[in-house]
């Protein structure tokens, strides 16, 4: 039976939970990082034979956490799964407006949550399974506010790029110490995708805020009015088909929309 283990941070609602849900399966072990829990994931979990482990983390906490999670990782032996992901999906808007409309302590979560959580996250990620036998993949969850700039979305935009860069670095650098060590099939993969336009409590954030401070909410009040909003469940379809693709790793940035 194949084993696999994954770790998806923001598993609790939205995107994460059905990601969360569709992930169960015979032979995964699987870690959610959430503020708070799935209502529904654990009984789903046992039903479905899967080992789950849900921590209630505050991701703004992200060196405790990456800590945690690494330590985790090492108490499992190199050779028991043919593959271990990892998915930072966990993200946070500040109050919607000009980043100067929002508290240092609101800014500096929202990086936190959005861009250092998934660096410590997946260099921890790296260290700790660098000599596992299994197939290594980080996915990114992205957004097109990060390679499209909107007025009154800075702070989610900066993370969220920061993200992608980040992203086509790591893939750089698994590259070259694979090469290094003369076997490219050890390098881990990674990409940054953005998921497109997701019928989520974000959307539903960003249609109430005030027009003044963000110009850009009659776009997604038109999505959704028209219906161009994709379910959750779509999307986190979409996405898991995408991860398990044989080509996963060969564009580091990319948008589900297009491939």
């Amino acid at each position: 039976m194949s084993q696999r283990l994954v770790i998806l941070t923001g598993a609790s609602r939205g995107l994460g939970a059905a990601m969360a849900e569709q992930l169960l399966s015979v032979g995964t072990v699987m870690l959610c990082l959430s503020r708070g829990r799935h209502p529904t994931l654990a009984a789903r979990a046992a039903a479905a034979q899967v080992q789950l482990e849900e921590w209630p983390r505050d991701l703004t906490e992200s060196i405790a956490v990456a800590d945690e999670v690494e330590a985790w990782l090492h108490a499992f032996d190199a050779q028991r799964f043919d593959t271990a992901v990892l998915i930072n999906n966990a993200g946070v808007i500040a109050t919607v407006g000009p980043s100067d409309g929002s508290t240092s302590v609101e800014l500096a979560s929202a990086l936190r949550v959005g861009l250092e959580s998934t660096i410590l996250l997946t260099a921890a990620f790296l260290r700790a399974t660098g000599g596992w036998r299994a197939d290594r993949r980080v996915l990114n969850i992205s957004s097109g506010l990060g390679r499209r700039a909107m007025a009154g979305s800075a702070i989610y935009g900066a993370a969220k790029a920061g993200m992608d860069h980040y992203s086509r670095v790591v893939a750089l650098d698994e590259a070259h110490r694979a090469e290094t060590a003369g076997d490219k099939s050890r390098a881990a993969r990674i990409v940054s995708l953005a998921p497109g336009v997701i019928d989520t409590d974000m959307q539903a954030q960003l249609r109430a805020v005030a027009s003044a401070g963000f110009p850009g909410k009659a776009h997604f009040e038109q999505l959704h009015a028209q219906g161009q909003l994709v379910s959750a469940q779509e999307t986190a379809r979409r996405i898991l088909a995408y991860l398990a693709r044989d080509d996963f790793g060969s564009n580091p940035v990319a948008d589900i929309r297009l491939v």
